[in-house]
């Protein structure tokens, strides 16, 4: 996101813990969003749903979102951005207890769709809160206490989710969800000053569309996310009915996922500044290459183990990538872009699980893998025409 203009309101050190309070709720945001992945056998299990059908609690909660980032600034113009943010704090706690309490698969996806508006409410109004908070020679590492919340939670929801959900059972996964995001909303109180709105003109996150660098990298994007999740969402299905994991491997799986893609973000983070293009091209070449090994190979545990981290180690860090490609393109104009990748990377979430939770049901994980092949190769493709594009402008 551009750092080049900020109008701190408040002391820095209050400021500081306004902002850790908000990377707290990004960690418990992204950790509600991603801990089905390990949990939709029970889960399909309990409530007498397919493990395809149990995978939409992505793809809802990806719908909501990506709503709400698209309209949010719109609706919310005229109130205190404090009040607004609280006020997502609010429903991820009402989400979390009906996810745990729900009697019924359809009330379960109520809580998700609750989800999702926090979400895609919570990452549109980040940035610029952010910027507003602290002075301008800051707002860098404020956005990368974000990420930071960000990295951690997807690099342990989903061997945490395992984990708890052997021991306490999947509703106790996510009612545990329910006290720390209790704390996120207290820090959050305390720390955060008032923020009235401004009323500043913006761009149009979907004008930015009619821009063919935009229009390239935001298809690269969706592709590639789209891609991951047809594939991450069903990884545990995968990992225990075709692979043969047990529990405890499934456990240790998903945290050699997770710490391999904090290993992934810290070395690719460092190549950005020289190899920007080369890494948007090549890591969603990679990741299809692994997805297609993972159909061949399924049959030998220790092969799939190491796809994993390898899967772990790309996958997790491609969005540094694309953070990076939007603070350069965009440059002023990086705050509504990244309004844009809000809703482009989670419309491309709920399609990944939706339309792979289908293939799974209809005709098997092979399709599900298949389809995630070809799409983060178009992933790919597309990012290597906007390098062409980029080159012609210079």
């Amino acid at each position: 996101m551009s750092t080049t203009v900020s109008t701190a309101t408040t002391d820095t050190r209050s400021a500081w813990g306004a902002v850790m309070s908000m990377a707290l709720c990004v960690a418990v945001l992204i950790a509600s969003e991603f801990m089905p992945v390990s949990l939709l056998t029970p889960i399909a299990a309990e409530l007498g749903v397919s493990e395809g059908q149990a995978g939409q609690m992505i793809s809802i909660s990806g719908l909501f979102a990506v709503i709400t980032s698209l309209t949010i600034a719109g609706l919310t113009r005229r109130l205190d951005r404090k009040l607004v943010l609280s006020s997502f704090s609010v429903l991820l706690i009402v989400s979390a207890l009906i996810v745990a309490f729900a009697p019924t698969y359809n009330v379960l996806m109520i809580g998700r769709a609750l989800l999702g508006i926090a979400i895609g409410g919570f990452w549109s109004m980040s940035t610029a809160i952010v910027m507003r908070l602290l002075p301008a020679e800051q707002v860098p590492q404020g956005l990368a206490a974000l990420n930071a919340g960000n990295a951690i939670a997807a690099t342990i929801s989903a061997p945490l989710g395992a984990w708890l959900g052997d021991i306490i059972g999947w509703r106790g996964a996510f009612a545990l969800i329910v006290p720390v995001a209790v704390l996120a909303l207290a820090w959050q109180r305390v720390h955060m000053p008032s923020l009235p709105p401004r009323g500043i003109r913006r761009t149009s996150p979907l004008g930015l569309l009619f821009q063919p660098q935009v229009a390239l990298g935001m298809a690269s994007i969706f592709l590639l996310f789209m891609g991951q999740f047809a594939l991450f969402t069903y990884l545990r299905p995968y990992l225990e009915g075709v692979a043969g994991f047990s529990v405890p491997m499934l456990t240790g799986g998903f945290l050699v996922l997770g710490l391999a893609g904090l290993a992934g973000t810290w070395v690719i983070s460092r190549l950005l500044r020289t190899h920007l293009y080369g890494l948007l091209i090549a890591i969603p070449a990679v990741m299809a290459g692994l997805a297609l090994l993972m159909i061949v190979s399924a049959q030998l545990p220790a092969g799939v183990g190491a796809l994993i981290l390898l899967w772990g180690f790309f996958a997790t860090a491609a969005p540094v990538g694309w953070g990076t490609w939007l603070a350069r393109t965009l440059g002023p104009e990086a705050e509504a872009g990244g309004g844009l990748q809000v809703a482009v990377i989670q419309l491309a979430i709920m399609a990944g699980a939706a339309i792979g939770g289908l293939l799974f049901d209809a005709l098997g994980w092979q399709f599900t893998f298949g389809l995630s092949v070809m799409l983060l190769g178009g992933s790919s493709v597309c990012a290597l025409l906007a390098w062409f594009h980029q080159r012609s402008l210079q």
